[in-house]
């Protein structure tokens, strides 16, 4: 007589996997602001990385580099053609040096062969939480923290 074996089967096992992994996801969107969160945290992040390439960029070819955002249109570019748009449900905040504006509106922060910039403000909110990246002018260090939302 062949012996049973107990156990569970490969097709029971997917299915507890595939359910763990749905309520993960549910509880993830449900604490950590759903959708609109991860935009907010993935916008102020690819923002954030442009910056710091900038700052490489002016360092290592010796010269000027120029980042620009602009807050109405949610865009933003770098050197070497590199742009990006920021989710309309995210509102950008641009403050920084007047002198280095291109046009009223919009924002820019210049990058020196030494490191240095001219700094200044990224924030970028949605509901209640917002992100603000922050560029040194004495350093041109980039740091992304969190912020409160402006009024």
């Amino acid at each position: 007589m062949p012996r049973r074996v107990l156990g569970m089967s490969l097709l029971e096992m997917l299915l507890v996997l595939a359910l763990i992994a749905g309520i993960a996801v549910l509880g993830i969107a449900a604490f950590g602001g759903g959708w609109q969160g991860i935009q907010l945290r993935s916008s102020a992040k690819a923002v954030a990385a442009q910056l710091r390439y900038t700052r490489a960029l002016a360092i290592s070819t010796g010269t000027p580099q120029r980042f620009l955002i602009d807050p109405a249109s949610h865009r933003w570019s770098a050197p070497n053609g590199r742009k990006g748009e920021i989710p309309d449900s995210v509102r950008v905040t641009f403050i920084g040096a007047r002198e280095v504006q291109p046009r009223r509106g919009e924002g820019a922060i210049v990058f020196f062969e030494d490191g240095a910039s001219t700094g200044g403000r990224v924030q970028l909110a949605a509901r209640k939480a917002a992100w603000n990246i922050d560029v040194a002018w004495l350093t041109g260090e980039i740091r992304m923290r969190r912020g409160e939302v402006a009024p």
